[in-house]
């Protein structure tokens, strides 16, 4: 079985400079493959240091379709939108000539939103070049959280790639999140944590457990995709 490859750093900041030095690589060598190259990212602080470093390497950004593995369901002005974080941290500098796909879309609710926001994803190019996500002290990855409503659902991979409405434990509430079939369609996943909290989460979510309590499980154990995995205190 594939085991995840881990990369461990002394900072933040050294772990921003060696992932987003690779990340550059691949997309680099998605667009002389195919034209285009397609990176779905994740929110939160973690990401933030890897945003202000990737948005300076040099890249034909113009060719390079970025979206999220989820969104909390609120307007992209407000704090807590994920899509304002990353318009904010990483689509800056040379980066800012990348195209963005928004989740959050004009519908009432993510489960009125679910089927607008996948088309809008038509226009990316799959597998995904580069999966980025992140883990919550919960075991949540994107908006996949224990005991969710939908979550047997967003984890049975034999449902064709989607958007899914969400119930987070926590406000906001209402979220969207790609389905575990869509975030393993790629070529690569990386996991990027912080913290020494997190990387003990991180260790037993790669013991044999159920999936619903701890979803990270879903990426950490399939077959299909290589996962790496950045650490940083």
């Amino acid at each position: 079985m594939h085991h995840p490859h881990e990369h461990r750093f002394l900072d933040a900041h050294a772990l921003a400079r060696a992932l987003a030095g690779e990340i550059q690589v691949d997309l680099q060598e998605a667009i002389a493959a195919r034209g285009t190259a397609s990176m779905v990212v994740s929110g939160g602080r973690t990401p933030v240091t890897l945003f202000n470093q990737l948005a300076g390497e040099t890249l034909p950004w113009d060719k390079v379709w970025i979206t999220l593995a989820d969104e909390r369901w609120v307007d992209a002005h407000d704090a807590a939108s994920n899509e304002r974080l990353v318009r904010t941290e990483l689509l800056q500098q040379r980066a800012a000539a990348a195209q963005f796909v928004s989740l959050k879309n004009a519908a009432e609710t993510p489960e009125a939103g679910v089927e607008w926001a996948w088309r809008s994803l038509a226009r990316m190019a799959r597998p995904f070049d580069v999966v980025l996500l992140g883990m919550g002290d919960d075991g949540h990855t994107a908006s996949l959280f224990p005991n969710s409503p939908h979550l047997t659902q967003a984890l049975d991979t034999s449902k064709p790639p989607a958007c899914v409405a969400m119930q987070a434990p926590v406000p906001p509430q209402q979220r969207l999140s790609l389905n575990l079939t869509a975030l393993l369609d790629a070529r690569r996943i990386v996991l990027h944590i912080q913290g020494e909290g997190k990387w003990s989460v991180y260790q037993t979510a790669k013991q044999r457990g159920a999936v619903e309590l701890m979803p990270i499980r879903a990426v950490l154990h399939q077959q299909d995709v290589p996962v790496d995995v950045f650490w940083s205190p």
